[in-house]
């Protein structure tokens, strides 16, 4: 299995659910992490923001442009 790295900080799930769709049509792996602890009520998404994408190295570039995409509003 290949190591996962933090790519970067997703603010919401919406921007969450826009990406790991993307990210699964492009076949690129990953990992979402929710920094929700329901035992604490979701404080630390307050902190930390909503929560992170991991994934290979070699995939760092191409997530990143197509979060920027998302940001910018330029999605299909």
């Amino acid at each position: 299995m290949e190591k996962y790295e933090k790519i970067l900080l997703i603010n919401n799930e919406i921007e969450a659910q826009i990406l790991t769709s993307i990210l699964e049509e492009e076949n690129i792996p990953y990992l979402l992490k929710s920094y929700h602890d329901s035992a604490y009520d979701g404080i630390f998404q307050i902190q930390k923001g909503w929560g992170c994408i991991e994934a290979p190295s070699d995939c760092k570039n191409r997530i990143l442009e197509i979060y920027q995409e998302i940001i910018d509003g330029r999605t299909k």
